[in-house]
């Protein structure tokens, strides 16, 4: 009997269930990192300040499901916008596969645990300080370079 090939391996990402799509998040939590943009380069900068709504334990938005109107400005993935967003990391499923590339050995859908980007150290876990932590006027202070 031949193994059947995983749906992220024969399906272009336009077509792939939106069950599908959920699931090639592999929990990392990077892309809630608040960005901060040079208005003069238009470089990105990413910043160790997460929205408030993230679990900084299990890396999970807590209002997944109301994002988008608890926090405008949410990122919305699709896979008509991932090549917009030059700012993803390079481990993001979503540009992995957006980029030709496999996924890596320690993404969930791989291992079968969604423990396997916290060992791999590839998530914000224990990395990060809520953004409403810091005043806005200091976020540039907390301008990282692990992230990419």
């Amino acid at each position: 009997m031949i193994a059947q090939i995983p749906f992220w391996q024969r399906k272009r990402l336009s077509e792939m269930t939106p069950q599908e799509w959920e699931s090639l998040c592999d929990g990392c939590g990077k892309c809630c990192l608040n960005k901060l943009e040079d208005i003069d380069t238009g470089e990105v900068y990413h910043t160790d300040l997460v929205c408030r709504y993230m679990d900084e334990n299990t890396c999970q938005c807590t209002v997944y499901p109301e994002r988008l109107e608890k926090v405008p400005g949410c990122t919305v993935l699709t896979p008509d916008t991932v090549s917009d967003y030059g700012w993803l990391p390079h481990t993001c499923a979503y540009r992995t596969l957006a980029e030709g590339r496999p996924l890596p050995d320690w993404h969930p859908l791989r291992s079968g645990s969604p423990d396997t980007v916290h060992e791999a150290g590839v998530s914000i876990r224990h990395k990060v300080i809520r953004e409403d932590a810091v005043a806005e006027e200091d976020w540039e202070e907390h301008i990282i370079h692990w992230v990419l």
